[in-house]
């Protein structure tokens, strides 16, 4: 298998499953514009984490790492009327893009973009008086994965589902030697996971445009 069959495949897939949209494409094609670094998350893979947020009547989610909304706009569209999504984005120029990207989508109202970076943003969050996140989606450095989970679950309940993105890292998870940090991060939040009792999860390799990777799917038991 190659990446000319991942890809050729993923395109397929697209095409049956993922119908041509308007505020998607511009969405990426504004972040591309922009300079930003190609690496949202495919199309299939963005329906995937609507379907997921759907699936449990999710009507508040919280995003980690915004990049240029493209996630974050299919989040958006899980909810129903009323729904919410608070996005953290540590970089100015990422965050004036995907505000722009949001408002375009019609999905200005009801996402709220925080500038900053996300260990600084969390703790400030979790003073605020909100209900529970119902959807959590880690997706920004993955050398603080490890802390970016331990605030998801503070800001989430039981039933919540919290999905980590990029945690396979090509294979290189499993190098115990490595000095790569991020490849450190992921490899500390696996421990992490494989002692807190209040999750049930597990992770799955995927293949496909976005090269070979994977994520970790958790449900907050208690």
């Amino acid at each position: 298998m190659t990446q000319k069959i991942w890809t050729a495949v993923d395109d397929y897939l697209s095409d049956m499953l993922v119908p041509p949209d308007r505020a998607l494409a511009a969405a990426l094609e504004a972040s591309a514009d922009a300079g930003l670094p190609e690496i949202a998350v495919s199309p299939n893979q963005g329906k995937l984490l609507m379907l997921l947020a759907r699936s449990i009547n999710a009507r508040s989610v919280l995003e980690i790492g915004t990049l240029g909304g493209y996630s974050t706009i299919w989040l958006a569209r899980a909810l129903p009327k009323g729904g919410h999504v608070v996005t953290l984005e540590a970089v100015p120029t990422h965050a004036e893009v995907a505000r722009a990207n949001f408002k375009r989508a019609r999905l200005g109202a009801m996402i709220d973009v925080r500038l900053g970076k996300a260990l600084d943003l969390l703790p400030k969050l979790a003073t605020e008086k909100r209900k529970p996140f119902d959807f959590v989606f880690i997706d920004a450095d993955k050398e603080n994965i490890p802390d970016y989970f331990a605030w998801a679950l503070k800001l989430t309940r039981p039933g919540s589902l919290i999905v980590v993105d990029n945690v396979i890292r090509g294979g290189r998870v499993i190098d115990a030697q490595t000095r790569d940090q991020n490849i450190r991060g992921v490899r500390r939040f696996n421990e992490m996971l494989k002692k807190e009792k209040r999750v049930s999860a597990t992770t799955i390799q995927t293949v496909g445009v976005k090269g070979y990777d994977g994520f970790t799917l958790a449900v907050v038991m208690k």
